[in-house]
């Protein structure tokens, strides 16, 4: 109901707009509020689509719409040439996935629980495919600062974006196919998808996600045409608001259901959400994005993002793979978590790029 309540600011941030396009600050904001709730209907439309269509199906409509708002937020941000934004927005829905979202649900589990478990094997997994995104970005950042940027710069981002989604599709063939007992939590998605949807249709799922599919690339055009002067009005940096800001707001609906599942003693959902989540974002979302950017925007976009970027998801990757490795969890992970998630956003709230 809270979600529904939040569609009122879908009209009204067209209507701010349209009537009032000097107020930039407010158009973000009233914008940036419209997104969280078209966010969390084309997640539950996903949801009863996979349940309906069986396993395989399913695991490709998560891959497509599961981070949809943000990757629709960030072409929009790439037909406008904020590549620094959009790396930064990849980068931030990273790490606010395994430092914010994990380390908020471990905090609010801990305080119901005094010690929670989930499935460590898949927990070790999950985090070396992060550990192989990781990669994935130093090379071309290294290959930058040695070389120059270089024509073949882009070649090899292409190239690693190529591979990056053929490890993917094989992800989610281990996920569902060949090793799902190692990821329950994906399991208990579906059951609950099945429960919460035993009276929807495949037909009326369709719908919503379309509509909502609609309107947030309507609304994240808004958003974005807002982002430039806000930032520059108020002094931000690009890292701040694409990492910090824009890139928690496709996945606040997704955050809600981690830290619910964990106050209900369900620590292998609110793994599989908050760390699946990630490596969705850098092994499919970042690899479309770099291939999307060679037909859209005025410069196709690479995988050499900037060394603070590449470093604070090599410093969360190293983090959430300690954390994992014992597949236990208890509130004081929860605040360490937070405060490395913490100390990064003030970083970079107070330093300029």
């Amino acid at each position: 109901m809270a979600w529904n309540i939040l569609l009122i600011a879908v009209p009204i941030s067209i209507a701010v707009e349209l009537f009032a396009p000097d107020q930039h600050f407010l158009i973000f904001l009233v914008s940036a509020v419209a997104i969280l709730p078209l966010a969390q209907k084309m997640g539950n439309a996903t949801e009863r689509l996979a349940e309906h269509m069986g396993d395989s199906v399913g695991g490709l409509l998560n891959a497509t719409f599961g981070n949809a708002a943000e990757l629709i937020i960030a072409l929009a941000a790439l037909r406008a040439g904020l590549h620094e934004v959009v790396e930064a927005s990849i980068v931030g829905s990273i790490v606010g996935n395994l430092l914010l979202v994990f380390g908020a649900a471990m905090l609010a589990g801990g305080t119901r629980f005094h010690e929670q478990q989930f499935n460590a094997r898949g927990a070790r997994s999950q985090a070396t495919m992060l550990i192989l995104s990781a990669i994935a970005l130093i090379l071309p950042a290294s290959f930058e600062v040695v070389k120059g940027n270089l024509p073949t710069l882009h070649q090899l981002s292409v190239s690693i974006s190529i591979a990056l989604l053929v490890v993917y599709a094989l992800y989610l063939a281990f996920l569902l196919r060949t090793h799902p007992e190692l990821f329950r939590g994906a399991a208990v998605t579906a059951e609950k998808a099945e429960a919460d949807s035993s009276g929807s249709s495949v037909g009326r799922a369709l719908a919503v996600l379309l509509v909502a599919t609609a309107g947030t690339a309507w609304v994240s055009e808004i958003l974005v045409g807002s982002i430039g002067p806000t930032m520059q009005q108020y002094g931000l940096s690009n890292i701040f608001v694409g990492a910090f800001v824009v890139a928690i707001l496709g996945n606040a609906a997704e955050h809600a259901t981690a830290i619910t599942a964990a106050l209900n003693n369900r620590m292998d959902l609110s793994f599989s959400i908050a760390v699946g989540s990630s490596v969705q974002v850098a092994l499919f979302v970042a690899p479309v994005l770099v291939l999307a950017s060679l037909f859209i925007g005025p410069v196709p976009m690479d995988l050499a993002f900037r060394p603070a970027l590449v470093l604070i998801v090599t410093l969360s990757v190293v983090v959430i793979a300690q954390m994992a490795s014992d597949g236990y969890a208890d509130w004081f992970k929860g605040v360490q978590l937070l405060v490395v998630y913490l100390t990064l956003a003030l970083t970079f709230f107070l330093l300029p790029d």
